[in-house]
């Protein structure tokens, strides 16, 4: 990714699954880091990551991904 982290924000790795991932959340998927832009929830429980490249993702409910997630200190 080429955009910077905010001033007094850390990247902390976190496992996310279609119940949890975020919008923002950085996946990284054949070795190219890809931001989470928009969600959307599919039957079974399933959703479809939309990401900034326009890149689509369908994660079935058992999936299991390690994500990115900027916290933001206060």
């Amino acid at each position: 990714m080429r955009d910077q982290a905010p001033v007094g924000a850390l990247a902390s790795p976190v496992e996310v699954t279609a119940a949890t991932v975020q919008r923002g959340d950085i996946i990284q998927l054949g070795g190219q880091a890809c931001r989470v832009r928009d969600l959307f929830q599919l039957p079974h429980g399933a959703k479809q990551l939309v990401f900034e490249s326009g890149e689509l993702l369908a994660i079935h409910t058992r999936t299991r991904l390690i994500a990115l997630r900027l916290l933001r200190r206060r």
